[in-house]
């Protein structure tokens, strides 16, 4: 477990950092939206870049892993929906609870987390998640949550609307550059490799802060207080049910004869693992939906990750490789 500690708590110091900064005034909270960026477009692409030239195209698509982590994500939106919908909480913030439930924060934390303890074989099957999630759970339910009052036509414009985002996202393209990059032998060198290089290596440190700061503004422009009932269990669905599903599948798909290792059974569990996505706070102001409450279920996700993502690793028997 100390070896598991040494790893992550550097990781949830950062994020903490960035909430302290932001909390007290260093950093400025209109400069929290350049640091965003900054992630998003310059810094995050490139070390997935990287990423994308070293790992084979079937790990970053494999379709099994697909299958399984695709199918988990559908239940986790079915069953968060079921248990959220009340008088308080219609579809709209049902339907945005259920997509923290599902989406794990893959992309600012996961894949620099993941491949610390597992190693660059981890990246691939993280990859593989970050895409799904970008590209169809958000989607899907985005859709949901324009059902109630839009209607179908509604629901349909918004699920285009929102894959359309997904692929104007840097993100899914510089793993495809990476890979399409990888494929024709092509290899960085010069001033360009050592660019992209160190915008990479910023990535980790600069995407961790940033979460914590965003996690700060999501909270002071929530317009709502969210009793506890009504955030902490999908928080634990996130944490608890979501990677146990994974588990469960991705076991029982093993055992029907589907080519998954245990290395990739492992990774996809402790990405499901991961507290949920702090830019679906952004889209949740977007689309109008209870963004308070969304807030706090991401905090309460990432506050209590430390420890129980810890704990799942050390379960695993993880040995942190650096």
């Amino acid at each position: 477990m100390q070896a598991i500690l040494a790893v992550t708590v550097p990781f949830f110091a950062l994020v903490l950092a960035g909430w302290l900064a932001a909390w007290r005034g260093v950093l400025p909270e209109s400069a929290i939206p350049g640091l965003n960026a900054y992630v998003l477009f310059f810094a995050l692409p490139c070390l997935l870049l990287r990423f994308g030239m070293g790992t084979p195209l079937l790990d970053l698509l494999n379709p099994f892993l697909l299958a399984v982590y695709l199918l988990c994500a559908l239940l986790i939106v079915g069953f968060t929906v079921a248990v959220s919908l009340s008088a308080r909480v219609g579809l709209k913030d049902a339907a945005f609870g259920a997509l923290v439930a599902a989406f794990p924060n893959s992309g600012f934390m996961g894949v620099p987390l993941l491949v610390a303890l597992l190693g660059p074989a981890a990246a691939g099957p993280v990859i593989c998640t970050l895409l799904a999630d970008m590209l169809v759970t958000s989607s899907l339910c985005i859709a949901l949550s324009q059902l109630q009052g839009a209607g179908e036509q509604g629901a349909r414009t918004a699920a285009l609307r929102a894959l359309r985002g997904a692929l104007s996202n840097p993100l899914p393209w510089a793993i495809a550059l990476g890979a399409a990059l990888s494929a024709a032998g092509v290899k960085l060198s010069g001033p360009i490799e050592t660019a992209v290089r160190m915008l990479a290596d910023s990535a980790s440190p600069v995407a961790l802060f940033t979460i914590g700061a965003v996690l700060w503004r999501a909270g002071v422009h929530a317009h709502s207080r969210t009793p506890l009932a009504q955030y902490l269990p999908v928080a634990l669905i996130k944490l608890l049910l979501h990677p146990l599903l994974v588990l469960g599948l991705g076991t029982a798909a093993r055992q029907l004869g589907a080519p998954l290792s245990p290395f990739q059974l492992m990774v996809l569990t402790l990405a499901a693992a991961l507290p949920s996505a702090s830019n679906v706070s952004l889209l949740t102001e977007r689309y109008g939906a209870d963004s308070g409450r969304v807030a706090r279920i991401i905090m309460a996700s990432t506050v209590l990750a430390f420890g129980s993502f810890s704990a799942l690793a050390w379960l695993f028997g993880v040995q942190p490789t650096g």
